[in-house]
């Protein structure tokens, strides 16, 4: 499946998981990637990622945009060469959520949506191996010494997963509502968790 659009980048993180394959991380392609890109974020499991309802080409638009700042950045996430994940980074500073806590110097954002399961069902260990990647990625690739994440609180989920893999929860936040143009987000009521590089990896 992603032999279509995987050869023509690099990837700016590559790493084998033990037990689990290699992840590799790859800048997104609005248009090349938007049709699977789509189908993720339609799906009601995905409601809280807010692009439910919206066509493939709004979706397309919405990372075109992304595409063009230099404070979020979007990215395809694969596993042995199939795409698993959508991660999205930011500066918090240039983000809603800086009216929400204290940003710290070395501070980067985090979005992860994970693929459905499939067939297969089931994929025990399958969030913690990728979150292992993505935490090497942006901690140590790109030497940064704290992730935040701001997961809807209603999403206990990711609230759960985060919180499993070392996050520290923070406080219950209420993001404000953005309407300009390219650009708008309804108000969100956010649970914050945190994950420094000392806890994630260990001197």
């Amino acid at each position: 499946m992603s032999e279509a659009y995987a050869p023509t980048r690099e990837p700016v993180h590559e790493q084998t998981v033990d037990g689990f394959g290699t992840v590799r991380v790859l800048p997104l392609d609005a248009h090349a990637d938007a049709e699977v890109v789509h189908a993720w974020v339609s799906e009601e499991r995905a409601s809280f990622w807010g692009m439910n309802g919206l066509s493939k080409e709004q979706v397309e638009e919405i990372y075109a945009h992304m595409d063009t700042l230099d404070t979020h950045h979007a990215h395809l996430v694969e596993k042995d060469g199939e795409p698993v994940a959508l991660l999205q980074t930011y500066e918090p500073e240039a983000d809603r959520v800086s009216e929400c806590y204290e940003v710290r110097p070395g501070d980067i954002g985090v979005h992860l949506l994970l693929a459905p399961a499939g067939q297969e069902g089931a994929r025990p260990g399958w969030s913690s191996a990728l979150l292992t990647a993505v935490t090497s990625y942006v901690l140590l690739g790109l030497d940064r010494n704290r992730v935040v994440v701001d997961p809807d609180v209603r999403n206990e989920k990711a609230i759960a997963r985060f919180l499993k893999q070392g996050f520290e929860a923070g406080p219950v936040v209420v993001l404000p509502e953005i309407d300009i143009p390219d650009v708008y987000l309804p108000e969100k009521h956010a649970q914050l968790a945190f994950l420094s590089r000392e806890v994630a990896f260990p001197a």
